[in-house]
């Protein structure tokens, strides 16, 4: 018998989760970007001698230390989590989901802090290039981090390499390669990554226009701007690029993240792409109403991004909720019978083991290795459970992708009017280009809803619902910790958005 769950207090452990990664998010990927574009900078300065460029590096390498500072904080919190309100998560996945955390700290965490301090302290201490090979550690070390906690989290989008143990209720690693090689947790990095690089990119602009909209600075503000906006173009193309391979692996391994995407309810061959649309809001799974009130597609490209072919079929969420025999596509419905299945196997499993009854073991054991893949699915109520919250994922990914676009133009435009020696009297764009950063920000957490909030209900998918994942505490422990976190992040951000502002406001000249 399936235990009843206490909705409330796993809606609030997954506030509190959200709440703590949305706000590291705002850190970890200027931490990501800006390591690479300080030693840009500081490369610049050991080919050319130019006492300029040395003077530039200081500057920006000094921001990034107070943000990697505030990022390091929300970072150990947010792994403490997993040991308070998801434990048993960390019960049934440890051994996996531990695996790459632990590389993450013991290697690539510990690159990073070993020349952390020759960074900032070894100026005038060791060689020009001692300390260049620093600064490019510190870069290559807070990108192998990076590698390793989207190892972790494509295994959840994508649980490969690992099988269930029924005596301890556990999944165990049995292929780490095919874990940390994962298509998934690859394309994950390499879109994460260089989405991180156009943020730490946007961040520069943002600063540098400011300069020159004040009049201050402004050779340190045109060659700020020369480096980030060539970085920033490159990555965002980069961005789109990898977006479409993420985009591809999802509609493989995660069709129901992608059906939420493009507000798709019943399956087309070929599928358009809603380039923009409005949703009807009290749309569901199975009744006849219009998903949208109005909608614009551009022809068969969904089929494309899909399957690599236009005329291809691509699933709806009727067909994923309900199945599709046409189509060969089993049903949440039936997912649930199968799963129901393995959960009475196990249960059946251990109750036999116990007593002694090696015959009725052998036999329950079986039943479950029949139906094991559709674990997770025995401990859903009702088959549209399997549906995440689709108006919110569907604007998420097109704000996301719009953003994405408008700062391909912006970069652009920006190199051409520096080109031009025209950039600091374009009054109207340098406003544009100071608030691209908080753009930029809304992007980069758009995108993370996406990728999260569009696996829902699942914790690792199709195999480890949230309601199994949480840890048994009562809903008031978790709403306490939840304002508690509130506060103490809010007070981070605005003690780094101070610092920030004052050490920009002293500018390049400062000490």
């Amino acid at each position: 018998m399936i235990e009843q769950v206490d909705l409330t207090m796993v809606n609030w452990a997954r506030a509190t989760f959200a709440l703590t990664a949305m706000y590291h998010w705002i850190f970890v990927p200027l931490t990501l970007g800006l390591s690479f574009i300080c030693a840009f900078f500081e490369s610049i300065y050991v080919k050319t001698g130019n006492e300029q460029w040395k003077k530039l590096t200081r500057f920006w390498m000094t921001l990034f230390g107070i943000n990697f500072a505030i990022g390091v904080a929300t970072g150990i919190i947010l792994e403490f989590e997993f040991g308070t309100n998801w434990s048993n998560y960390s019960w049934m996945v440890g051994d996996i989901f531990g695996v790459p955390l632990a590389i993450e700290g013991i290697a690539a965490f510990f690159l990073e802090a070993t020349f952390f301090a020759v960074m900032f302290f070894g100026w005038n201490r060791v060689s020009k290039r001692a300390h260049l090979f620093s600064t490019w550690m510190v870069a290559v070390g807070s990108n192998l981090s990076a590698v390793w906690i989207l190892v972790a989290n494509g295994w959840m989008q994508y649980p490969i390499g690992m099988k269930f143990n029924p005596d301890l209720a556990r999944f165990e690693m049995v292929d780490f390669l095919a874990i940390a090689t994962s298509p998934v947790a690859i394309s994950h990095f390499v879109h994460v990554t260089s989405a991180a690089f156009l943020y730490a990119s946007l961040f520069v602009v943002a600063v540098s226009s400011w300069y020159l909209l004040r009049k201050r600075h402004l050779q340190f503000a045109k060659r700020s701007l020369t480096v980030a906006c060539t970085f920033g173009l490159l990555a965002s193309l980069f961005v789109a690029f990898t977006g479409d391979e993420h985009a591809y692996h999802a509609a493989n391994v995660q069709p129901m993240k992608l059906a939420a995407m493009e507000g798709l309810y019943d399956g087309e061959a070929p599928a358009g792409l809603v380039a923009a649309g409005l949703l009807n809001f009290s749309k569901k799974p199975g009744d006849e109403e219009d998903p949208f009130i109005f909608e614009v597609k551009i022809p068969m490209v969904l089929s494309l991004l899909a399957n690599r072919d236009i005329n291809s079929f691509v699933p709806g969420i009727n067909d994923l909720v309900y199945g599709n025999t046409a189509e060969n596509i089993m049903g949440v419905e039936e997912k649930m019978v199968r799963g129901k299945l393995a959960v009475a196997g196990l249960g059946d499993y251990k109750t036999a083991k116990k007593s002694g009854d090696q015959l009725a073991a052998g036999k329950a054991l079986t039943l479950f290795e029949q139906n094991s893949d559709y674990l997770g699915y025995g401990y859903l109520d009702y088959a549209e459970q399997a549906v995440p919250y689709v108006p919110l994922i569907f604007y998420s990914f097109r704000v996301m992708v719009g953003l994405g676009t408008f700062f391909i133009l912006l970069f652009m435009v920006y190199l051409y009017l520096l080109y031009k020696d025209q950039l600091e009297k374009q009054a109207l764009l340098l406003k544009i280009g100071v608030s691209s950063f908080l753009l930029g920000l809304v992007a980069h957490e758009a995108g993370w809803i996406v990728t999260e909030v569009g696996r829902q209900p699942w914790a690792i998918q199709d195999l480890l619902p949230v309601t199994v994942a949480r840890s048994n505490l009562d809903a008031g422990t978790v709403e306490v910790t939840f304002f508690m976190f509130l506060i103490l992040f809010t007070a981070l951000l605005i003690a780094e958005l101070k610092i920030m502002a004052k050490q920009i406001s002293i500018g390049p000249e400062g000490d």
